[in-house]
């Protein structure tokens, strides 16, 4: 049996953007994924600290160092930009695989920057 595990956390996000004419996901700062090991592509929860709204899509690189979190498509009708979110992400585990992970967790100041 195989459970879902959090593999990664990315606490008190800021949305910097809402970009409506979009396909769709959540475009997020690289040097944010890589600091959780999140990679383009991988599906991702989008918890909204201000409205309660909670989604799931998947992570877009931004560009190094800008502090981007944009949410594009149908999720910019569920935030607006000065938000704070959390993203997760999940990895299929056994239990026993999983009582030895911990999840990757970075607290961001209000410029999306890594406090932790």
């Amino acid at each position: 049996m195989l459970i879902q595990f959090c593999k990664s956390k990315i606490a008190y996000a800021t949305v910097t953007e809402a970009e409506l004419l979009y396909e769709g996901s959540i475009t997020i700062d690289e040097v944010l994924l890589k600091a959780v090991d999140i990679i383009p592509g991988e599906r991702v929860d989008v918890l909204n600290i201000n409205n309660g709204n909670r989604f799931d899509t998947y992570a877009i690189a931004g560009k190094a160092g800008s502090g981007v979190i944009c949410l594009n498509g149908p999720a910019a009708r569920l935030g607006l930009a000065g938000d704070q979110i959390i993203i997760l992400s999940y990895a299929s585990m056994d239990p026993q695989e999983a009582r030895k992970s911990k999840t990757k967790i970075i607290h961001l100041d209000d410029r999306n920057r890594i406090k932790n």
